[in-house]
């Protein structure tokens, strides 16, 4: 379909481990052209875009004035607005990491900016491109969700400073519920721990959603094994998900002797950023609404604020 346009110049603000999956990624999509490369450190920045051809630069100012089409923001979430509503002003369509940004304000500052310069705004919520979590979505297309539990826990990060697990990690599976579902979370019941430091590092969070279904999810930093689980419950079938190894599960036909049926649902292996940054692409090739808006985004990072008590 763009075989014959141009590729899109396309930036990356932030050469953490986030910022050089993109550079990586990117740099194999056809649609785009790595450019440039910003991290406030010039050494790392002038590393990452050596290995992708493009110009590193050292500040925010030279990574706004780069000519840019498109950029990526994956710098520390309290940074996101003020460079994305710069970038968007210049004319640059932006895909920025979850969270949107750090405060609700600051994410209706964003999507204000997009509109208002008829530039696209995505948010990376990757698990949304994650097949295991379309095949789930297929797989209750038509059926009645009566409950959602989803599993996301690991050990400590090593280089985790600014925020817990609910705006780290409670994030992915706030978006997972809110897309399987297509229904707001209207109430939230939170229970936080934080072990190991000032910040939360165990969260059980319980929802309700305005369309009855109720949902839970359990994410902590504090086991030494990494594992990431989504289970739904239908009026008809339970759908089990291992986020990770990508192996989706029906189980249905509950038979008065006990006995039921399983099936496994196919998942494609693809890896979920490629599919994000294609969609991106898309979005900003067609002018459609991106698959995760700005206002996906203030929602994810509303309901987690308030799971904070500071929403």
């Amino acid at each position: 379909m763009t075989q014959h346009l141009p590729p899109l110049k396309i930036g990356v603000a932030g050469a953490g481990v986030m910022g050089r999956n993109h550079a990586r990624v990117v740099s194999e999509i056809r649609d785009f052209d790595l450019t440039a490369v910003f991290d406030m450190d010039a050494v790392t920045a002038g590393g990452v875009a050596a290995a992708y051809g493009a110009t590193g630069v050292s500040t925010a100012q030279a990574f706004i004035d780069a000519g840019l089409d498109a950029a990526i923001v994956a710098t520390p979430n309290r940074t996101h607005a003020d460079l994305s509503v710069a970038l968007l002003e210049k004319g640059v369509h932006v895909l920025v990491e979850k969270p949107i940004a750090a405060t609700v304000a600051d994410a209706q500052r964003m999507i204000d900016a997009a509109k208002a310069n008829d530039r696209v705004l995505m948010v990376g919520q990757v698990e949304r491109f994650n097949p295991a979590v379309d095949a789930v979505k297929r797989a209750i297309a038509d059926e009645q969700v009566v409950s959602i539990q989803i599993t996301r826990v690991g050990p400590f990060p090593p280089r985790m400073g600014e925020v817990g697990v609910v705006i780290d990690l409670a994030v992915h599976d706030i978006d997972i519920i809110r897309h399987l579902t297509g229904s707001e979370i209207v109430e939230v019941q939170p229970q936080l721990a934080a072990t190991h430091g000032h910040r939360e590092d165990t969260a059980l969070l319980q929802f309700r959603l305005a369309n009855g279904v109720i949902a839970h999810i359990t994410t902590n930093w504090v086991t030494p094994y990494k594992t990431r689980t989504l289970q739904v419950a239908t009026q008809n079938k339970f759908v089990v998900a291992d986020l990770m190894t990508r192996q989706v599960t029906e189980y249905f036909g509950q038979q008065s002797d006990g006995s039921y049926s399983t099936r496994g649902v196919m998942s494609w292996p693809n890896e979920p950023l490629k599919k994000e940054l294609e969609a991106f692409a898309h979005a900003i090739r067609t002018g459609e609404t991106p698959a995760v808006t700005g206002e996906d985004g203030l929602r994810n990072l509303e309901v987690a604020l308030r799971c904070l008590g500071e929403g």
